[in-house]
């Protein structure tokens, strides 16, 4: 044991006085080996050092942490809170000790950087110990070559009275995480709001009810999830009410008072709380970079370029949270905190800091956002654009939303899953797509996420061979259903309307409503003003249908609709549209039904009892 602790210490105290012996405008970078300095570790700041050093072997590289643990799953701090993950130790995904043993990367933990000297090209670094042989309590300068920024982002909290109580939290590292599960296991709370309804915020509802406490999501945007789709929204607060969680949108959290442990909205509404998650976003962390005069980009992070360098300084590369990259669909400047993109990021950084010449180097293309949450027994995960997104950046959008079951609907577990496609409606281009459901919502948005980094287009997605078992998937797999239901529209086959605009046309306009589901699924929930003539009497009711009106055809998700309006067209029909999704898709969207005591059509109904009622809606 004497003899290891002094080996540690010997190496350490000389990998220090080489650090002091060596100062970075006294040497010739070209030829000597690189000193690259890493500041933060986690996702993208461990992945670049370790990749650094499996590209040069000679690199002196050195991370400095500002916490206490220098690599952990920060994607899993949920399931530990959940009990998902029964030990903190398995979130641990390398210690300062590994590191050197298996890298021989010197790492110094609980120090924080505190300047950047880019003339002399150094690192004030005030260290209050840990690491591997790590010395407490003193400032140093440390040189390099090569400097990686990897600091993340900080939680945004609300300035608003009581934020911080000792009961309130944001998630960000491990301490975070221990404090919560102390909170828990201590005083027993029995209500929490969780403010903010995105990534974490859902993690954090679901973690928290298997904890056993009652849950209040307060959102104040109008829908959860605000990055995807509004008809998303409504279908994940559906069914986190189904799982007993109290949803509340549109709303704000304007104080938390710790005396009588409850929140108090905006509209002075009370809600008790022994327990408060603030997650409504964070902050890039760009102080350090800021006084080093690096540019920051108007997402407020820091900008580079696409080798990963800051484009202030070829020295200097910046990953993660903290940078700010082009998107790879819209090309536009951005900022995409995800811990995807981070390893990644990471990678290419460490790649390109110790690559001595510019062979070998490695360019990012960009990010797309693909990500993807479990909520309880449900999966919601998206990649790319919204169709709002979609149309924010000046698209022509198109849209195709159906809903399959995720394998063979005869095999047990059969379970419908929405799938909603977003492409280019000139040259049918893939921009993105989202989906919510059970089994097989992940791999059906990575399957698209591959195909728009492909830059290929819905008629690929008609094609594609994806595997076919019935416990898995269908003969037609969602995948090439959305793309088969996109390409009719793009070509004219069987065109469609957005749930949203058809909501809006029924509305406004003078078109004809026909719903072509059963009479029994009629009766028990309909669109105002709308004709139910089923799929199968069609062909025998067609002559009483004026042949020169404009018709939104409907079914419950889309497939009896575009038979039905296939049916028309071949008639001579000259304006139908099928709503894209159905009337599931319309209720999701907002749209009122109706119940009533008798459809309009009958099973029995004869031709000339058919009576054609004009709806309200503009033409198509």
């Amino acid at each position: 044991m004497f003899l290891r602790s002094a080996l540690r210490s010997s190496i350490a105290g000389a990998h220090l006085r080489q650090l002091g012996n060596i100062h970075a405008r006294n040497r010739c970078y070209s030829t000597a080996p690189p000193h690259i300095v890493v500041i933060g570790g986690v996702a993208g700041g461990a992945t670049a050092a370790a990749r650094a050093r499996r590209v040069n072997e000679d690199a002196d590289i050195t991370i400095i942490e500002q916490g206490s643990f220098v690599s952990f799953a920060n994607c899993g701090l949920p399931y530990f809170i959940s009990g998902d993950v029964d030990s903190k130790d398995k979130l641990l995904m390398q210690t300062p000790h590994g590191f050197y043993e298996k890298y021989r990367i010197h790492v110094q933990t609980r120090s924080q950087a505190v300047e950047i000297n880019r003339d002399e090209k150094y690192v004030r670094v005030e260290m209050e110990g840990g690491g591997y042989g790590g010395i407490q309590g003193y400032v140093r300068e440390i040189p390099y070559d090569r400097l990686v920024l990897s600091q993340g982002a900080v939680p945004i909290v609300p300035k608003i009275p009581g934020s911080s109580a000792h009961h309130c939290f944001t998630l960000r590292d491990m301490d975070d995480m221990e404090k919560i599960d102390k909170l828990i296991r201590t005083e027993n709370p029995k209500d929490a709001v969780v403010v903010g309804g995105g990534f974490i915020g859902l993690e954090m509802t679901e973690a928290l009810v298997k904890r056993g406490l009652h849950i209040r999501l307060i959102e104040k945007s109008a829908q959860i999830m605000p990055t995807m789709d509004p008809e998303f929204g409504v279908a994940i607060q559906r069914y986190l009410e189904e799982c007993g969680v109290e949803v509340l949108t549109g709303k704000a959290v304007a104080e938390v008072d710790p005396e009588a442990l409850q929140v108090i909205t905006e509209e002075d509404e009370e809600y008790p709380a022994q327990l408060v998650i603030f997650s409504v976003g964070i902050r890039p962390e760009f102080v350090l970079a800021k006084n080093a005069g690096l540019e920051i980009g108007s997402t407020g992070a820091v900008k580079v370029n696409s080798l990963l360098q800051s484009v202030s300084d070829p020295d200097i590369f910046v990953v993660g949270d903290m940078a700010e990259i082009t998107h790879a669909i819209t090309g536009r400047r951005v900022r995409v905190p995800l811990g995807g993109p981070a390893n990644r990021q990471g990678r290419i950084a460490g790649n390109n800091a110790a690559t001595m010449g510019s062979s070998g180097r490695l360019i990012y293309s960009g990010a797309m956002g693909t990500s993807v949450v479990k909520l309880f027994d449900k999966t919601l995960a998206m990649t790319g654009l919204s169709e709002k997104a979609a149309k924010d950046a000046g698209f022509s959008v198109g849209c195709s939303i159906v809903h399959p079951y995720q394998h063979a609907s005869y095999f047990p577990g059969a379970e419908r899953l929405m799938l909603k496609l977003v492409y280019n409606d000139g040259t049918g281009q893939l921009l993105g797509a989202q989906a919510f459901g059970g089994e097989g919502v992940d791999k059906r948005i990575d399957v698209i996420a591959m195909a728009i980094h492909g830059k290929m287009t819905v008629k690929d997605l008609e094609v594609v061979d994806l595997a076919y078992a019935p416990p898995y998937s269908s003969a037609v797999d969602p995948v090439n259903l959305a793309g088969y239901v996109a390409n009719n529209a793009r070509t004219g086959f069987s065109p469609v309307v957005a749930p949203t605009d058809a909501a809006q046309i029924i509305k406004t306009g003078d078109v004809r409503i026909l719903d072509v589901r059963s009479p029994e699924e009629f009766v028990k929930g309909h669109l105002q003003g709308a004709l139910n003539l089923p799929l199968e009497k069609i062909r025998d009711h067609i002559a009483e249908l004026p042949i020169d009106d404009t018709y939104v055809v409907h079914c419950q998700y889309g497939a009896r609709g575009h038979v039905a309006s296939r049916i028309l067209l071949n008639k001579g029909f000259k304006s139908v549209y099928n709503v894209s999704g159905g009337l599931a898709s319309m209720e999701l969207a907002g749209v009122e039904t109706f119940k009533a005591a008798e459809p309009a059509v009958t099973e029995q109904a004869k031709p000339e009892e058919i009576k054609v009622v004009p709806t309200i809606g503009p033409k198509l």
